[in-house]
């Protein structure tokens, strides 16, 4: 069994923990809060900085361990500056304990990398600035989820132990709104970086493939979405949805092609 292998299989269980534990009223106590989530975080670094080595890898594994590394450690530092987005652990743990069996599975000891024509200082924030997106975004839709999984509970005057482990609606839409901004500020700076790597490598600015076709709906849907909570009204289940949408577009652009190459057709 590989060294790889050992870190994925010990970061999938210190997140399996997490999980567990996520589904407790206790984890409400900031204590058992950092001492159940840190570790599943630093497990989940050490794992993608395995899978990623010295030259940045383009298998399947190695990126779902940088989505879950990356979505972790912002959980954690979104969690200390705003202290109710430590109840979206019930949601957000269950989730990246899901991608780290996939990393897991997918693993494969065949080292695909990615170009090395353009300057590894465009690669390298491009790679940056794609993987906080993705982070920001993992928050930003479990914010919108409990959001709509509360506004279920209190129309159906039905509230459940899910809604009660989640943050009031007040508070979800308030993070994730502040979430999207972000997400859509880093997200163009994603795009500007891609477009600088794509013309370091071919000459051109833009070439539509899938990732660059998704990248660019999901900036769209955010930007449009933003635009209709400030000044067009836009609330409630129709907000959520069309983040939601623009989170699958992004999870599609980064894994869509990858999993059918090495994973399905493998």
């Amino acid at each position: 069994m590989s060294s790889g292998l050992y870190l994925s299989l010990a970061a999938t269980l210190f997140l399996s923990m997490a999980t567990i534990v996520a589904l407790s009223p206790q984890l409400n106590r900031p204590r058992i809060f950092w001492f159940n989530v840190g570790p599943a975080a630093a497990w989940a670094v050490a794992a993608a900085l395995f899978g990623v080595g010295r030259h940045w890898s383009a298998a399947l594994s190695a990126d779902l361990w940088v989505a879950v590394a990356a979505s972790s450690v912002l959980f954690l530092v979104v969690s200390l500056i705003y202290r109710e987005a430590r109840r979206l652990t019930v949601l957000i743990m269950p989730y990246l304990l899901l991608l780290a069996i996939l990393a897991t599975i997918s693993q494969t000891q065949e080292q695909l990398g990615v170009s090395e024509d353009a300057p590894p200082v465009w690669v390298g924030a491009h790679i940056l600035v794609s993987v906080t997106t993705l982070g920001l975004l993992t928050l930003a839709a479990a914010a919108a989820l409990a959001c709509f999984i509360q506004a279920r509970a209190l129309k159906l005057k039905r509230p459940n132990g899910l809604s009660r482990l989640l943050p009031a609606v007040s508070e979800s839409e308030r993070l994730y709104e502040r979430l999207l901004i972000l997400s859509e500020i880093v997200l163009a700076a994603g795009v500007a970086t891609g477009m600088a790597t794509e013309f370091a490598e071919t000459g051109r600015l833009l070439i539509i493939d899938h990732k660059t076709l998704f990248s660019l709906l999901a900036f769209a849907l955010i930007g449009g979405l933003i635009a209709g909570r400030r000044w067009g009204g836009v609330r409630g289940q129709i907000a959520v949805r069309l983040l939601l949408v623009a989170y699958s577009f992004v999870l599609l652009g980064y894994f869509g092609v990858k999993f059918v190459k090495q994973v399905l057709l493998s």
